[in-house]
């Protein structure tokens, strides 16, 4: 699990009740407590692969600095491609530049991995470790411990993790243990709900050791949620916003930015209303869920049509 020979820090859970590991049998990547972001709301964000997860990370920190919040936004995906609305360019990453300089961390400075973005949100894509090598948690604790080292954190209202795909690796799901609350982004179909309830297993075993708690459900590209509701029922959930599929996202992806930077037709202020919202509702509330996740034999059962 090495970058160009660099180890991160391994953790494998122990026996079962046991409280050292995230999960029985689990290999993490531990979190050094000097890497603990303190003072900001810091929020990740999950869901199935080509769900809408960076639109909405985008477009939510772009609301969070429409109500006057410094906003970071961190792309946790090789492809980084999370920040391109709110920067216009495809910015380069932390592990490219740490490759730069043979990963002599003291040789970076801030603004050869921090860009400022739409309305002042600053933004940093992770990247990550070549095809199938290396550790994407690994990459994660890298890029926070540079945002530490230099104090780039200190004046951050507000930090949003845009993760990759549903949670299968402890690497991956290590934005899980920097964040106050995780939120699941998904679809009114099986596929999406399916990877929304592996995420919540990965969110309850993350909270056994760290303060994360699942913050609420997303619903995107979505007109209606009739199966969204349907498992929200059986397991306890909210859904805390819904955004309909639009051709005006479709467009602003396609022009490269975010949707406050669209021509004002009524469904362009219709969704904008609708990221203010989720904002406003996210700082306002600090609760939580827990739930626990149906096994996959219940939520087979559970969705469709009889």
């Amino acid at each position: 699990m090495s970058v160009n020979g660099v180890l991160p820090t391994i953790r494998q859970g122990s026996a079962k009740g046991a409280t050292a590991g995230d999960g029985d049998g689990s290999v993490q990547v531990h979190l050094d407590e000097s890497e603990r972001i303190e003072g900001a709301m810091v929020l990740a964000i999950y869901g199935k692969g080509g769900i809408g997860k960076s639109t909405t990370s985008s477009n939510l920190s772009a609301a969070f600095s429409k109500l006057g919040k410094r906003v970071l936004q961190v792309g946790c995906d090789p492809k980084h491609d999370s920040t391109f609305t709110l920067t216009r360019r495809m910015v380069p990453t932390v592990i490219d530049t740490l490759a730069e300089v043979d990963f002599h961390t003291e040789e970076i400075r801030p603004e050869d991995f921090v860009y400022e973005g739409y309305n002042g949100v600053m933004c940093v894509e992770t990247g990550g470790p070549p095809a199938g090598t290396g550790c994407g948690g690994y990459v994660v604790g890298q890029t926070v411990k540079l945002l530490k080292q230099h104090h780039l954190l200190d004046d951050t209202d507000v930090v949003v993790f845009d993760v990759l795909g549903d949670v299968v690796c402890g690497g991956f799901a290590a934005p899980l243990q920097h964040a106050d609350r995780a939120f699941i982004v998904t679809a009114n179909d099986f596929d999406s709900i399916f990877a929304m309830n592996r995420i919540i297993a990965a969110i309850k075993a993350k909270a056994v050791n760290y303060k994360v708690r699942l913050g609420g459900v997303i619903a995107n590209r979505s007109e209606e949620t009739d199966q969204i509701d349907k498992f929200n029922a059986r397991v306890g959930l909210e859904t805390t916003a819904i955004f309909p599929l639009l051709d005006a996202i479709r467009r602003s992806r396609l022009m490269k930015r975010t949707l406050f930077e669209m021509e004002e037709t009524p469904e362009v202020l219709d969704v904008q209303r609708r990221y203010l919202g989720l904002a406003e509702r996210i700082l306002e509330n600090h609760g939580s869920y827990n739930v626990e996740p149906l096994d996959d034999t219940e939520i087979f059962n559970l969705l469709g049509f009889d």
